[in-house]
């Protein structure tokens, strides 16, 4: 044990408590025992590199080029995206995909080219293969995007010195690898899942193994609970998004490039991937940012659509002493006003922490406040954690083992770890008859009354004194049959579990959308459901830290997600709780929560002046919400994330690509928060086009900076002229606000109605605004009626 390690078991004994401690620590032992007897031991490797290209077959979408120690699989899809596959992996079986894998693009042809490789040729994108098997992805006009170095694998061998067949490994083995890129020198790296520093990625390394950071997290703090081997790379050339198709502990190197004073003296930027096992295989899509994320989408699922209502503010907290106390915050909320959709119940509504149960003490007719609630438009949403308390008698541990739904360790005994209630067993969600059971658990959530369920805790958790906080890397999985160990499943541990809560769900309930949101995550965990920021800090950086990672899982492909409003960690100042507040109004998932010993987060608690901003934030929520409802509809038809970086729309310019501070809700309106003490006024770097101050009515034109008033009472948001959005208007109806266009120019917006909180089919009305003599004009595009009341800003400085 070193000095990290106990200062770790001091800060879990104090936590858990004495008793909880010391299971701790015998957890820790435990799976360093089973890691020990069980995994290899470092000893006989080799390396080697693919050697000399010998010859190509072609295959439909592109081909497979043969080297002396390795093989290439290079295929295009029908959107153009590109696979690339090592050592015989195929783009299946994955996690991350939805469905078969897309079609290929027939009209790819793979073709020798001058210097002895090969390239393939298709409409969207160009694949050049070196013989010594560099990969470079072109633009269709030949400008290099991003160019892969020949990978090296750390192959082990046995007593003899062989390493399989022909000296390869199986596609899928534990062979260490490591893969290094270049990409432009202006180049910019944006994604890995959720980081808390960024969400531009500077230089530095990050780990992708998910990981509960034992604490509030701020910059800095790596890695997190959502980790993805997803990278966004813009440059001048073009934007693509790579993705590398493992699931395996890997750490990635990232380096800027520079640009020298004349041509040929470019340094370019790299990123270097190392993996500790499993199949070198990834995919490349390009085009701009809302072409290469409709892609993305396409190959790993539609973003699953909250309900109507989970678009609105929601309270939570850890530490609410039971019904009479959910009813007293609730009717606080009613008798000042104050717009409220949903109340979280934490662990403390359990009965001793365990899952599917309820304290009848403090809850004794659960189903009888959830009614009560609903009548007055508020829901409850409870925390769902995926550790069982292995206690004989407890109904969820009977079932689940007499359906032998827990993972085990190698010797075939159940895995134990501990967490909140105790020790506990962890179902092995890899597996489908699991996912089958375990989804049939939210029955009883159901009837205490619950509309929304909340997965914490599911990176997984085991509480340890020492070591890694999760189970045995040793751990056996089913991995749908395949069978493997916790190297390869932990981080695909809470995508499964999404996966069994959304589908018993939707069995149970089938006439509604499920609202799930998870800590953690992966790859494709947008099908099942959002995410949020997990225990920031509460500080002004843990308030940065909020819209980087916000930003950054929208830019892979999850676009609901939404920090702690306030910090979980402590109490926050007055000015800091209306800032956070204010953010939050601007961000998908709205939601206020924090520790037990952190103090209250209702807005009354921090004086009058903060609740009247906080009522100010909270209307303006609500007046957005036909927007919000449009954006949520349109991500999952397009995969375009509610909150985007500035640089959407504009990726080639450098001064939108290092802008970090400010972000576009959909493409009308651009959100400057403040994100530091004592701020009053601030910078805003203005995209290309007009900008109206939605406050003051001013008009700005950009691209460049411009200098806007940001009182406490309120955040800069600026509206693009031209644009059309739906917001609630004054009799409780949807209206369209229309921000003048600039003179001799139009303007457009959608509308997307959520008909409900089922599975209806959204229909997408498409508006125009134009001068027409002296007055603005709306139309639809398909000449239809408006049909909706128009109200035109910005008519002063039009």
């Amino acid at each position: 044990m070193d000095g990290r390690d106990l200062v770790r078991s001091v800060r879990v004994v104090r936590a858990v408590g004495p008793a909880q401690g010391l299971r701790s620590v015998r957890s820790a032992w435990r799976a360093w025992r089973a890691d020990a007897r069980a995994l290899p031991r470092g000893g006989g490797e080799r390396a080697r590199v693919p050697g000399a290209a010998r010859g190509a077959e072609a295959l439909p979408g592109g081909g497979v080029i043969h080297f002396a120690r390795s093989s290439l699989r290079v295929r295009v899809a029908s959107g153009g995206a590109v696979f690339c596959g090592w050592d015989g992996a195929e783009p299946e079986p994955s996690y991350a995909l939805a469905g078969a894998c897309p079609q290929v693009d027939a009209r790819a042809v793979l073709e020798p080219d001058t210097e002895g490789g090969w390239r393939v040729v298709s409409e969207r994108v160009l694949v050049a293969v070196s013989r010594h098997g560099a990969v470079e992805v072109r633009t269709p006009g030949g400008a290099v995007l991003r160019r892969e170095l020949p990978p090296r694998w750390w192959d082990r061998t046995d007593a003899a010195g062989a390493s399989g067949a022909g000296g390869r490994p199986e596609a899928g083995g534990a062979s260490r690898w490591i893969q290094r890129s270049e990409v432009a020198a202006d180049a910019r790296f944006f994604g890995l899942g959720g980081r808390a520093h960024g969400p531009r990625l500077r230089d530095g390394v990050y780990r992708l193994w998910n990981t509960d950071p034992g604490g509030a997290f701020e910059p800095g703090d790596d890695p997190l609970s959502v980790t993805m081997p997803v990278q966004l790379v813009v440059a001048d050339a073009g934007t693509h998004l790579v993705f590398h198709d493992n699931s395996w502990d890997g750490r990635v190197l990232l380096r800027e490039g520079a640009e020298g004073a004349g041509s040929g003296h470019d340094r370019p930027g790299s990123c270097e991937l190392r993996m500790d096992g499993g199949p070198l295989r990834y995919w490349v899509l390009a085009g701009t940012p809302a072409r290469v994320l409709q892609v993305w989408t396409a190959l790993t699922g539609a973003p699953a659509l909250p309900p109507q209502w989970a678009l609105g503010y929601q309270h939570a907290r850890w530490g609410f002493g039971g019904q009479d106390e959910v009813r007293r915050v609730v009717a606080g909320y009613q008798e000042r006003e104050l717009p409220l959709s949903a109340v979280h119940l934490d662990i403390d509504h359990f009965d001793r922490h365990r899952v599917f149960t309820v304290d009848r003490a403090r809850y004794p007719d659960l189903p009888g406040l959830a009614r009560e609630l609903r009548a007055q438009g508020v829901r409850l949403v409870s925390i769902v954690d995926p550790a069982v308390k292995a206690e004989p008698g407890d109904a969820v541990y009977e079932g689940g083992a007499a359906c032998d739904a827990f993972v085990r360790d190698a010797r075939g005994r159940e895995v134990r770890g501990v967490v909140w209630p105790g020790e506990s067993v962890y179902p092995d969600f890899t597996d489908v008859r699991v996912r089958k059971w375990w989804g049939a658990q939210y029955a009883e959530r159901l009837t205490q009354g619950f509309a929304g369920f909340w997965h914490d805790m599911n990176e997984p958790v085991s509480f340890a004194a020492f070591g890694e906080q999760t189970l045995p890397r040793s751990a056996r999985h089913a991995l749908e049959g395949r069978g493997g160990d916790h190297r390869e499943a932990h981080n695909v541990y809470a995508l499964a579990m999404a996966q069994a809560g959304f589908e018993g769900l939707c069995e149970l309930r089938p006439a509604e959308r499920p609202f799930l949101f998870s800590r953690s995550g992966w790859a494709g965990m947008q099908r099942y459901g959002g995410t949020w920021s997990g225990d920031v800090a509460t500080g002004w950086p843990g308030l940065r830290s909020s819209l980087s990672l916000v930003l950054g899982l929208g830019l892979c492909g999850v676009p609901y997600s939404g920090p702690d409003v306030g910090g979980y960690s402590d109490t926050p100042s007055r000015e800091l709780y209306v800032r956070w507040f204010q953010l939050g109004a601007y961000l998908p998932l709205f939601r206020t929560h924090s520790a037990v010993w952190a103090g209250r987060r209702e807005p009354w608690e921090y004086g009058p002046e903060v609740l009247e901003h906080a009522r100010t934030a909270l209307r303006e929520r609500q007046r957005l919400l036909p927007y919000f409802e449009t954006l949520g509809q349109l991500a999952r038809l397009t995969g375009a994330p509610y909150v985007r970086p500035v640089w959407w729309s504009a990726p080639r310019d450098r001064s939108l690509r290092d802008c970090e501070d400010a972000f576009l809700l959909g493409d009308a309106l651009l959100v400057a928060p403040a994100l530091a003490a004592g701020v009053t006024r601030r910078p805003v770097q203005l995209p290309r086009g007009r900008w109206y101050d939605t406050a003051t009515g001013r008009a700005h034109d950009g691209p460049g900076q411009v200098w806007v008033d940001a009182p406490l009472s309120r955040i800069p948001v600026l509206a693009r002229a031209g644009a059309v959005l739906p917001v609630t208007g004054e009799d409780g109806g949807t209206e369209l606000e229309v921000w003048a266009p600039k003179a001799g120019r139009g303007g457009s917006g959608l509308v997307v109605p959520d008909g409900g909180d089922g599975w209806q089919r959204p229909t997408v009305e498409r508006f125009t605004s134009r001068w027409e003599g002296d007055r603005v004009v709306v139309e639809r595009r398909d000449g239809g009626a408006v049909g909706y009341p128009v109200r035109v800003r910005g008519l002063v400085d039009a």
